[in-house]
């Protein structure tokens, strides 16, 4: 059996909000393969491994300046960061108040514009130059009721990643991950007990939900020189999407073919 060789031992790789849920697979898939990986987040884990945990709130720009500066005196370079840390919890567009939507959008899309313009410019001084990972949702490519401003900024990111790949290119290549439903410690906010998340896994062509370990995986890929020709494009991880509504509405009668 051979083993394929992603080119990513001793890189040095940060994921923000990498402690926990698709950022904690994201942090896992990376140290699988030999990369130096550099967890920030708001508060520190109450366990890690695989990776160093360095405080930092991402909405925060003079502290995300700090742990780029903290990150390269330690490591000597940074190879990859991977913009995880985002998220928003359910509240009708009406009812929240215009406070609460900025908040949203600035962890979900301002927060990731800052940490990239910071990685830039320490990849931009390299001979390797870098990569940047934005890590998306298929809520900015569809309808995201409850969560509009979540949806919104998410979209907003697809387009940031276009924007920078062209600008930062040749040296720093920008790509994203629009990920779909995936089980963590914290589905059950989102789909309720077990019975409700095997039944949205069923909404589901694959049937079920991913798992951490898959998007890290796909991060991997994108980061590596292996994939050294993708920049500026969006790559979708969602089990193919959502079986749509009317099949299951219709009551229309639909005959075997041979």
């Amino acid at each position: 059996m051979t083993t394929w060789d992603l080119g990513l031992g001793g890189a040095v790789v940060l994921v923000t909000g990498g402690a926990r849920g698709v950022g904690a697979g994201i942090s896992a898939a990376f140290a699988e393969v030999g990369a130096r990986v550099v967890v920030c987040g708001r508060s520190e884990p109450d366990s890690l491994s695989g990776a160093e945990f360095l405080p930092c709130d991402v909405r925060e720009p003079e502290q995300v300046e700090r742990l780029v500066d903290r990150i390269t005196e330690r490591h000597g370079r940074l190879d990859v960061v991977v913009n995880n840390a985002g998220g928003a919890p359910f509240a009708e567009a009406a009812r929240a108040s215009a406070r609460f939507h900025e908040k949203v959008v600035a962890l979900n899309l301002l927060a990731p514009l800052t940490v990239a313009r910071c990685a830039n410019t320490v990849m931009q001084q390299q001979d390797s130059g870098g990569v940047i990972v934005n890590v998306g949702s298929v809520s900015g490519g569809r309808a995201s009721p409850g969560t509009a401003s979540y949806g919104a900024a998410k979209a907003g990111l697809v387009n940031l990643t276009a924007s920078l790949a062209v600008e930062w290119a040749p040296k720093v290549r920008v790509v994203a991950i629009a990920a779909g439903m995936v089980r963590t410690e914290q589905a059950h906010l989102h789909y309720g007990d077990e019975a409700g998340i095997a039944a949205a896994g069923r909404t589901v062509p694959l049937g079920r939900l991913a798992e951490p370990a898959e998007i890290g995986a796909c991060a991997v890929f994108l980061a590596s020189p292996k994939a050294a020709y993708v920049s500026g494009t969006t790559l979708t991880v969602h089990g193919g999407g959502e079986v749509p509504a009317f099949l299951a509405a219709s009551n229309a009668q639909h005959e075997e073919r041979a």
